[in-house]
């Protein structure tokens, strides 16, 4: 598959454009997008992890995703192949938003 690298500006318009934000973009030697994600709990925490592994898997896309303070998820996405960000980043970045939001919706119902 080719990817076609995109710079700071698109990736955030195309977030904006779908009302996904607080993802901020990382420093260093290849380009990234991350955004840490709190939860009432670690299984909360773990049930998020899980439906982002699902919808990775689906668009074989994987990112870096981490579980720390028991109940804050960080994730990190950029496109390995390119070494950069790609359109492939902030469709993942608007999918794992909405997971959140559907998880954050059921949290309040219950």
């Amino acid at each position: 598959m080719s990817y076609e690298r995109l710079d700071k500006e698109s990736i955030r318009r195309i977030l904006r454009e779908n009302k996904v934000y607080g993802w901020r973009f990382g420093r260093g030697s290849v380009d990234k997008i991350y955004k840490t994600y709190k939860f009432k709990n670690f299984v909360e925490a773990v049930e998020f992890l899980n439906k982002v592994k699902d919808v990775a898997e689906e668009m074989e896309h994987h990112p870096d995703i981490c579980i720390f303070n028991y109940n804050l998820v960080r994730v990190a996405l950029m496109t390995h192949d390119i070494g950069g960000l790609s359109r492939f980043d902030a469709e993942l970045a608007i999918k794992i938003e909405e997971i959140y939001r559907s998880l954050k919706s059921a949290s309040k119902e219950s």
